[in-house]
């Protein structure tokens, strides 16, 4: 122990107050034990919540603009120097009950009474919004002017049995205000470039250590949010109500934050599946009436056991076979236009440079993960060699589909040995742009149009392009909708949509609602993550870093089965490195150095937005998280969690 060092002390009890913001923006007043490390208290804070796999989720500082502009490797540094400000030891705090202000009571709070906490530091919905207080169990509303009885020191309030307020927390966890205070909506970051919204990453807690030991104290506001976008289980069923809301309303936030972009038509499509969701809550239907499981249902519910039996049924048989003959290799092939173009000196797929700038049109085939291309159908039949043979394991697919004008297009990005090779293939129609969606993707994976995939992958990519298909006729009877005269296009468009869909918003999004109509609560919850996912954007966690040998900040993307290199000032990506070449992740902690080990090679660098802890948590959190299997019984792993994320063997 040496001079500088700061000792807290803290009354014994463990349990302390946090204010903790759900993805809804909503707070939540909690008891939650700060001598345990953070990967624990997110799972007794989940279980508390009704959130199902509380691995995917974790807590981080909330963040200020400030935190945008340069960047932070440790916010928990900041918190340290707020910390260490001395405690007013010479104010006399009245006592409230006891003797004449002796000291023959147990004191029930520390000597500092709970900083004040303003309405513009931390924003407290009022009680039309539902937000909740949480005592260890227990629950408590706060009041409409944003003050309750949560400052007091003592035993918490005790109102009505544990079951029944559980309960009464995880309905309100399941459906969210349609609009969050304006406070917490100004409080949101819009990234405005990669660096940004790399720098947004700075705030996550080390899951190994406590609470207590990242300088968090009692009343302070943490941000519960999913950290892993790796989902487990996705399904429409009741008991995973809170979850897929609070999951819907992540990502809605995110789209509506521009911390992953879009294109016009998707972002129709959210807005329209928004509204549906919206026009299902006002209609008094929360989960039970809208997804036909409650009391009053004409249709008796089904049991918990048939209902799996008939989904793992669904699951093992699959769908009918699509050749007879299994020592057949199946291969797409067709006519599409095609250009590409290449980084450094070495851009060579076959015989020739590819370095086309307009769209040439060929015979392009799919078999075994490579993409091959011909001038025409007959050179292809007679086994000409192909004037282009592009490898696809390990390639970035990414969509480029325009339903409206007729548009669809495929970016390949292929790897090399230095750099990512991008090509472009342009379809005729939606069913062809599906097959070659789906034959890319499963190529990208290692997979041949072999995989029993390839069907369910070709028609989830030709469903969400029919929901993305407007509807003008259908649009015209719908405008006895309720809730279409509060309609604010700020709540369902990202700001750069807004204006040029300003004046006509109402019209766009009665058509693309029309294709979602039908959908019920849960289901329409759902879909909005699904469509989420297919973002090409999505479940990419940006960092700031340094490369060894290199002067310039670069950013690296990590992923759920691959680590990115990406151009910082246009997204594209340089590098790709698979988990699945992956040898070995560590850190060396005296200079703060990640090291990550594939079979190509290794790579070597400084994380400079954030502690680079987070990103070998992130990792070896992805890695954990493959690991899951599909039973039902299976617990969750802590200690092989902490092996894979903690830093040391």
């Amino acid at each position: 122990m040496h001079a500088d060092v700061a000792i807290h002390y803290t009354p014994m009890h463990i349990h302390k107050s946090l204010r903790i913001q759900v993805p809804d923006l909503r707070y939540i007043d909690c008891k939650i034990d700060f001598s345990i490390d953070t990967f624990n208290a997110v799972v007794q804070l989940c279980k508390s919540l009704g959130i199902r796999h509380p691995e995917e989720l974790s807590l981080c500082y909330p963040l200020e603009p400030s935190h945008l502009k340069q960047n932070y490797q440790n916010l928990k540094e900041a918190k340290k120097l707020k910390s260490t400000q001395a405690p007013d030891t010479n104010t006399f705090i009245a006592a409230t009950r006891g003797s004449s202000n002796s000291l023959d009571r147990s004191i029930a709070c520390p000597a500092t009474p709970p900083p004040p906490r303003s309405l513009s530091a931390t924003p407290v919905a009022s009680a039309q919004n539902g937000t909740l207080r949480r005592y260890g169990g227990h629950i408590q509303s706060t009041q409409s002017d944003g003050s309750s009885d949560g400052g007091y020191c003592g035993t918490p309030p005790r109102a009505a049995s544990m079951d029944a307020l559980d309960s009464l927390a995880d309905l309100s966890l399941a459906d969210s205000p349609l609009e969050p205070d304006s406070q917490s909506r100004e409080s949101l970051l819009t990234p405005k470039s990669l660096m940004e919204r790399a720098r947004m990453n700075v705030g996550w807690l080390d899951s190994s250590l406590s609470i207590m030991e990242q300088y968090v104290r009692e009343w302070d506001t943490l941000q519960l949010r999913f950290k892993f976008y790796s989902f487990f289980d996705l399904t429409p069923r009741a008991q995973d109500a809170s979850r897929l809301n609070q999951m819907y309303q992540q990502a809605r936030w995110q789209i509506l934050n521009q911390e992953v972009h879009c294109t016009e038509e998707e972002m129709l499509l959210f807005a329209a599946l928004q509204l549906q969701i919206e026009l299902q809550t006002l209609a008094g239907g929360g989960v039970d009436a809208n997804d036909g499981s409650g009391a009053g249902s004409a249709t008796a519910p089904e049991d918990e056991i048939d209902a799996a039996l008939s989904e793992l049924q669904v699951q093992l048989e699959g769908g009918p076979p699509a050749r007879a003959d299994i020592t057949h290799v199946p291969e797409l092939a067709g006519y599409l236009k095609y250009r590409g173009k290449c980084r450094g000196n070495n851009c060579v797929f076959s015989r020739q440079r590819f370095t086309l700038r307009a769209y040439k049109r060929g015979w392009v085939s799919c078999r075994d993960g490579v993409l091959r291309i011909h001038s025409s159908r007959d050179a292809a039949a007679r086994g000409d060699a192909p004037s282009y043979a592009v490898e696809l394991r390990g390639a970035e697919v990414t969509p480029d589909a325009h339903p409206a004008s007729g548009r669809y297009g495929i970016k390949l990005e292929i790897p090399s040995e230095d750099t990512m090779h991008e090509m472009w293939l342009k379809c005729e129609n939606e069913e062809q742009y599906a097959e070659w969606v789906a034959a890319c993707r499963l190529g990208s994976r290692g997979r041949s149009l072999a995989d029993a995939a390839f069907g369910a992958e070709a028609a989830a990519v030709k469903t969400l392009l029919a929901l993305q298909r407007p509807q003008p006729d259908a649009a015209l009877h719908q405008h006895s909708v309720p809730h279409l005269d509060h309609l604010q296009p700020d709540n369902y468009l990202a700001p750069r949509f807004l204006k040029k869909l300003k004046s006509k918003f109402t019209q766009r999004v009665l058509e693309s609602h029309a294709n979602v109509k039908e959908l019920p609560l849960l289901e329409a919850k759902l879909q909005y993550i699904k469509t989420w996912q297919n973002l090409p954007d999505y479940g990419q966690t940006l960092f700031v870093v340094r490369f060894m040998g290199h002067r310039k900040d670069e950013i690296i993307s990590i992923a759920n089965n691959r680590i990115m290199r990406l151009d910082p000032n246009t997204g594209d990506h340089i590098k790709t490195w698979r988990f699945s070449t992956m040898k070995a992740w560590n850190v060396n902690w005296e200079i703060k150095h990640m090291m990550v080990q594939f079979e190509e090679g290794n790579i070597i660098f400084s994380v400079q937005s954030a502690d680079c802890k987070v990103v070998h948590e992130f990792i070896g959190g992805y890695i954990f998280l493959s690991m899951r299997s599909k039973d039902a019984n299976q617990t969750l792993d802590e200690e092989l969690f902490h092996k894979l994320t903690g830093g040391w063997t």
